[in-house]
Protein backbone atom coordinates (compact mmCIF):
# COMPACT_ATOMS: atom_id res chain seq x y z
CA UNK A 1 0.00 0.00 0.00
CA UNK A 2 1.22 3.26 -0.63
CA UNK A 3 0.32 6.68 0.81
CA UNK A 4 -2.61 9.01 -0.89
CA UNK A 5 -2.69 11.43 2.04
CA UNK A 6 -3.60 12.37 5.17
CA UNK A 7 -6.97 13.19 7.83
CA UNK A 8 -6.42 15.86 10.50
CA UNK A 9 -8.61 17.34 13.19
CA UNK A 10 -8.86 20.64 13.17
CA UNK A 11 -12.16 22.34 14.67
CA UNK A 12 -13.24 22.87 11.75
CA UNK A 13 -17.23 23.67 11.94
CA UNK A 14 -18.89 23.12 8.22
CA UNK A 15 -22.77 23.48 7.60
CA UNK A 16 -24.87 20.68 6.04
CA UNK A 17 -27.92 21.13 3.09
CA UNK A 18 -30.31 21.04 5.64
CA UNK A 19 -28.29 24.46 7.36
CA UNK A 20 -27.26 22.58 10.80
CA UNK A 21 -23.87 22.88 12.01
CA UNK A 22 -21.32 19.99 12.44
CA UNK A 23 -17.81 19.73 13.78
CA UNK A 24 -15.76 17.87 11.15
CA UNK A 25 -12.72 16.30 10.17
CA UNK A 26 -10.65 16.96 7.36
CA UNK A 27 -9.61 14.17 5.01
CA UNK A 28 -7.08 14.81 2.34
CA UNK A 29 -6.63 11.99 -0.16
CA UNK A 30 -4.73 13.04 -3.79
CA UNK A 31 -5.30 16.50 -3.83
CA UNK A 32 -8.63 17.10 -2.62
CA UNK A 33 -10.09 17.96 0.53
CA UNK A 34 -13.28 16.06 1.65
CA UNK A 35 -14.81 15.75 5.24
CA UNK A 36 -16.65 13.31 7.65
CA UNK A 37 -18.76 14.55 10.42
CA UNK A 38 -17.13 13.65 13.48
CA UNK A 39 -20.11 12.57 15.46
CA UNK A 40 -20.20 9.71 12.61
CA UNK A 41 -17.06 9.26 12.50
CA UNK A 42 -17.21 8.54 16.49
CA UNK A 43 -20.57 6.31 16.36
CA UNK A 44 -18.82 3.89 13.29
CA UNK A 45 -15.56 3.46 15.31
CA UNK A 46 -17.65 2.47 18.57
CA UNK A 47 -20.04 0.27 16.93
CA UNK A 48 -23.12 2.38 16.62
CA UNK A 49 -23.29 3.15 13.23
CA UNK A 50 -22.52 1.11 10.24
CA UNK A 51 -21.29 3.32 7.35
CA UNK A 52 -19.64 6.68 8.21
CA UNK A 53 -20.73 9.02 4.95
CA UNK A 54 -17.51 11.56 3.23
CA UNK A 55 -18.89 14.70 2.27
CA UNK A 56 -16.68 17.05 -0.34
CA UNK A 57 -15.89 20.11 1.80
CA UNK A 58 -16.53 23.59 -0.14
CA UNK A 59 -15.10 26.88 1.48
CA UNK A 60 -16.75 29.95 0.80
CA UNK A 61 -17.46 32.40 3.46
CA UNK A 62 -17.87 29.40 5.63
CA UNK A 63 -17.28 25.62 5.41
CA UNK A 64 -20.19 23.60 3.55
CA UNK A 65 -20.42 20.12 3.06
CA UNK A 66 -20.84 19.20 -0.25
CA UNK A 67 -22.22 16.78 -2.28
CA UNK A 68 -21.60 12.79 -0.55
CA UNK A 69 -18.67 11.29 -2.99
CA UNK A 70 -18.29 7.95 -0.44
CA UNK A 71 -18.40 5.73 2.44
CA UNK A 72 -16.56 3.76 5.27
CA UNK A 73 -17.14 1.38 7.57
CA UNK A 74 -14.62 -0.36 9.97
CA UNK A 75 -12.65 -3.65 8.34
CA UNK A 76 -13.76 -6.94 9.38
CA UNK A 77 -10.57 -7.41 11.25
CA UNK A 78 -11.42 -4.10 13.68
CA UNK A 79 -8.14 -2.96 12.97
CA UNK A 80 -9.31 -0.32 10.20
CA UNK A 81 -11.40 2.25 8.43
CA UNK A 82 -11.74 1.71 5.30
CA UNK A 83 -12.95 4.57 2.72
CA UNK A 84 -14.77 3.97 -0.75
CA UNK A 85 -14.62 7.15 -2.64
CA UNK A 86 -16.79 6.66 -5.60
CA UNK A 87 -14.07 8.69 -7.87
CA UNK A 88 -10.94 7.81 -6.60
CA UNK A 89 -10.63 4.24 -5.32
CA UNK A 90 -10.51 2.56 -1.70
CA UNK A 91 -8.39 3.75 1.14
CA UNK A 92 -7.52 2.89 4.70
CA UNK A 93 -6.62 4.45 8.18
CA UNK A 94 -5.29 2.29 11.13
CA UNK A 95 -7.95 3.21 13.87
CA UNK A 96 -4.94 3.15 16.06
CA UNK A 97 -3.64 6.26 14.47
CA UNK A 98 -7.34 7.58 14.17
CA UNK A 99 -7.96 7.31 17.72
CA UNK A 100 -4.82 9.35 18.49
CA UNK A 101 -5.96 12.14 16.13
CA UNK A 102 -9.82 12.29 17.76
CA UNK A 103 -7.97 12.85 21.65
CA UNK A 104 -5.60 15.42 20.31
CA UNK A 105 -2.49 12.98 20.52
CA UNK A 106 -1.68 13.72 17.37
CA UNK A 107 -2.18 16.28 14.55
CA UNK A 108 -2.65 14.33 11.85
CA UNK A 109 -2.69 10.65 10.46
CA UNK A 110 -1.76 8.52 6.87
CA UNK A 111 -4.26 7.17 4.67
CA UNK A 112 -2.77 4.62 2.59
CA UNK A 113 -4.64 3.43 -1.01
CA UNK A 114 -5.60 0.10 -1.41
CA UNK A 115 -4.66 -1.27 -4.58
CA UNK A 116 -7.00 -2.58 -6.84
CA UNK A 117 -7.25 -6.48 -7.01
CA UNK A 118 -6.39 -7.88 -10.27
CA UNK A 119 -9.71 -9.61 -11.96
CA UNK A 120 -8.90 -13.16 -12.26
CA UNK A 121 -10.61 -15.73 -14.49
CA UNK A 122 -13.22 -17.63 -13.66
CA UNK A 123 -11.90 -20.53 -14.88
CA UNK A 124 -7.93 -21.06 -15.38
CA UNK A 125 -6.15 -23.84 -17.44
CA UNK A 126 -4.55 -26.18 -15.60
CA UNK A 127 -1.50 -28.11 -16.67
CA UNK A 128 -3.51 -31.34 -16.66
CA UNK A 129 -7.58 -30.10 -17.85
CA UNK A 130 -6.18 -28.91 -21.04
CA UNK A 131 -8.24 -30.78 -23.48
CA UNK A 132 -6.23 -32.23 -27.17
CA UNK A 133 -7.91 -33.12 -30.08
CA UNK A 134 -7.45 -36.52 -31.42
CA UNK A 135 -7.96 -36.54 -35.22
CA UNK A 136 -8.94 -40.26 -36.68
CA UNK A 137 -7.71 -41.13 -39.91
CA UNK A 138 -11.52 -43.85 -41.16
Amino acid sequence: MQKAGYIQRTGCRAVDRDGSLHEVVELHVLGTRYAIRLDDLVKGIAGRQVAVQVDTLVREWNYYLGTTCGMGQVSASGKALNIELFEAGNFTISLLALRSILFGRERTAPVARIPEQPASPVWKARRGDVQQQIVALV
